[in-house]
């Protein structure tokens, strides 16, 4: 499957410059699933993408609480780091299904998700470079392949 966005990212700033326009173009129901290695920009690209919609609030990591939640204007933001979870069951007790329809979900090592990651989900494959970090943006919905090719001009 191609890429329907790809963006080279060589400093923190230019990954925080890119959650902020993928925000502006996020919908309700949209789903993230960042995958990619420890520090390759995950929390970096959640906190701008949070910020830019609720404000200049502190975004922790939800690494040991599994989810943190946001009021954004249109919809709200699930921030799911999943990292630590030992069994794809326990989505499940965070509400996970339910945050899928409510509002936008961030999630953090969706492969701990397991077959749970539904197929609409905007995948963000984030690999090292030697410039930086790349960050792919691959999406099977043609309405999401649409919005999100916008963002190369496509």
């Amino acid at each position: 499957m191609e890429a329907v966005y790809s963006y080279l990212s060589q400093t923190e700033a230019d990954t925080a410059a890119l959650g902020q326009r993928v925000a502006k173009i996020a919908q309700k129901g949209d789903i993230f699933a960042l995958e990619g290695t420890l520090g390759m920009g995950k929390s970096v690209f959640c906190r701008a993408f949070i910020q830019s919609l609720v404000g200049n609030t502190e975004v922790p990591s939800p690494t040991f609480t599994l989810l943190q939640t946001y009021d954004a204007p249109n919809f709200e933001i699930y921030h799911f780091d999943l990292y630590r979870l030992k069994d794809p069951d326990e989505i499940f007790e965070l509400g996970m299904e339910e945050a899928m329809y409510q509002g936008v979900c961030l999630i953090e090592w969706p492969e701990k998700m397991g077959g749970y990651l539904p197929r609409r989900a905007i995948t963000v494959k984030i690999s090292p470079q030697e410039n930086g970090r790349l960050f792919e943006f691959f999406a099977t919905e043609p309405e999401r392949k649409k919005r999100f090719g916008l963002l190369n001009g496509k």
